[in-house]
């Protein structure tokens, strides 16, 4: 018992009161099988971690299978991945930090957007925390199943959230864990067809009036005149409009893709006094933060507050002011396929949506009911009234 704890690059090593060294660091599969070959190791499922005995034995092992390895072949626990809030990462468990710094790194190297990347990260979380006290590989297909199902069937959680959550596994077993079998039996949900949101010309105009800040103006009109995604509209820079040209660049939107959308005379006008009072610089609309643009929560509010104060019953979000634009397009009589360029889809198929909600056509057919005529006199008096079998 008296040999010294020994300093190992990658692993945190403490001496337990039971006379054992426990072992700490950032799952992988590798260390594991390495761990696994020293005599006497043992996992602890509560703490989530590994203790070798307290020997010269176990610790020339370690030695021997750690300690010729290069420091940048481990994951530092302190070292937080990507845009993970600081305050969350330390709250995580030694094992889930080196799970999310894989996942991360892998996500990173693919060029993933910062939006499927947290996206992936929490649904990885999640299944983690749901087998906490088993290895991930050993989880099989059937409890992959069963925990699909516990989400459908106990969280009852919609279609396109446990699209997501496959999508997710699929690239932990896929990609990470190189074990792209595991997901392959899983069948995904039925896709929902729901129609878009649309509201009319005189309801935006509705929302526009309860504004009077004029940055908040400037971000329904853009939205709405240009087909803007709110994670668009946040990260516009200055140079991204183009007043000669009467048109506005999209960088990295989704998908990765740039475009161009159109870039309404009265943008310009809004843009003067705009500009005057809030000198943007980097961003269009810089947020509260210095260097940092506008929260997509913020925006999301912003178009929240407005409907309400303009007493709008439908349930109009900041995406509802992009639907808007592609169906308005639609019933001036734009070309479908200009529509789809303005609105950056890769398939026709997913602009051509927006015919159902069109009344462009809707709008000629009469209901047979317009042909009826009822008589204007008091039929529940002369019935009897409501008492009236």
């Amino acid at each position: 018992m008296s040999a010294l704890i020994p300093t190992i690059p990658g692993l945190q090593i403490h001496r337990t009161p039971e006379g054992r060294l426990r072992i700490l660091f950032p799952y992988h599969p590798d260390t594991v099988e390495r761990i696994k070959t020293i005599g006497g190791r043992r996992w602890h499922r509560k703490e989530k971690c590994w203790s070798v005995p307290h020997t010269e034995e176990a610790i020339a092992a370690l030695q021997c299978l750690f300690g010729q390895m290069p420091s940048r072949s481990f994951s530092r626990p302190d070292k937080r991945p990507g845009p993970i809030a600081k305050k969350r990462w330390q709250q995580l468990t030694v094992d889930e930090q080196g799970l999310i710094t894989r996942v991360e790194e892998e996500m990173t190297l693919r060029g993933y957007s910062p939006r499927t990347r947290k996206c992936y990260r929490n649904h990885v979380l999640r299944f983690r925390r749901q087998f906490a006290s088993v290895e991930l590989d050993a989880i099989a297909e059937d409890e992959i199943r069963q925990y699909l199902l516990m989400l459908i069937e106990q969280q009852q959680v919609s279609r396109s959230y446990h699209n997501q959550v496959i999508s997710a596994l699929k690239f932990l077993f896929d990609k990470v864990l190189r074990r792209p079998k595991t997901l392959a039996q899983i069948p995904r949900p039925r896709r929902e067809r729901k129609l878009p949101t649309v509201i009319s010309g005189q309801a935006i105009q509705a929302m526009l009036n309860t504004v009077s800040n004029s940055k908040h103006r400037l971000l329904l009109v853009l939205m709405y005149s240009a087909g803007l995604r709110v994670g668009e509209v946040v990260r516009l820079r200055p140079e991204d409009l183009d007043p000669q040209r009467q048109l506005i660049r999209v960088g990295a939107a989704k998908g990765n893709k740039d475009r161009y959308t159109v870039l309404a005379k009265l943008v310009n006008q809004l843009m003067t006094t705009y500009v005057e009072t809030y000198q943007p610089a980097k961003w269009l609309f810089p947020g509260p933060k210095p260097g940092s643009h506008l929260t997509e929560r913020t925006v999301q509010k912003i178009v929240e507050k407005a409907r309400e104060k303009a007493g709008i019953p439908q349930h109009a979000t900041a995406h509802t002011l992009r639907h808007s634009f592609a169906t308005h397009l639609l019933e001036a009589g734009t070309d479908l396929q200009y529509i789809q360029e303005l609105l950056g889809h890769q398939s026709p198929k997913t602009t051509q949506i927006y015919t159902h909600v069109s009344q462009r056509d809707l709008g000629r057919i009469r209901s047979p009911a317009d042909s009826l005529d009822l008589y204007s006199r008091d039929t529940d008096k002369e019935e009897g009234g409501e008492d009236h079998p």
